[in-house]
């Protein structure tokens, strides 16, 4: 259930990762030649997608503009919203 303790901790998890992946698109756009923080940057991004999937095949879409299928019925009115959390 959106809003559940389950719910909470699972979101956590994929928004630390969110955060290590925005942190590193900015160090990376001023290294581009760090082998290691794009290797790290890979590795992440596989783990986001990990995360999402069964994140989303429980509580719904969390991406607007195609990035996200969605289940019968539309679940965008589906509140609270991960980025509401």
């Amino acid at each position: 259930m959106r809003g559940s303790e389950a719910y909470v901790a699972e979101l956590f998890e994929i928004q630390k990762v969110d955060f290590a992946l925005v942190e590193l698109t900015l160090y990376l756009d001023t290294h581009p030649g760090d082998i290691q923080a794009v290797q790290q940057f890979n590795q992440l991004a596989q783990k986001r997608r990990q995360l999402v999937y069964p994140f989303e095949m429980k509580y719904g879409p969390m991406l607007q503009f195609g990035l996200s299928y969605t289940r019968y019925p539309w679940q965008w009115n589906d509140a609270p919203w991960p980025w509401q959390v």
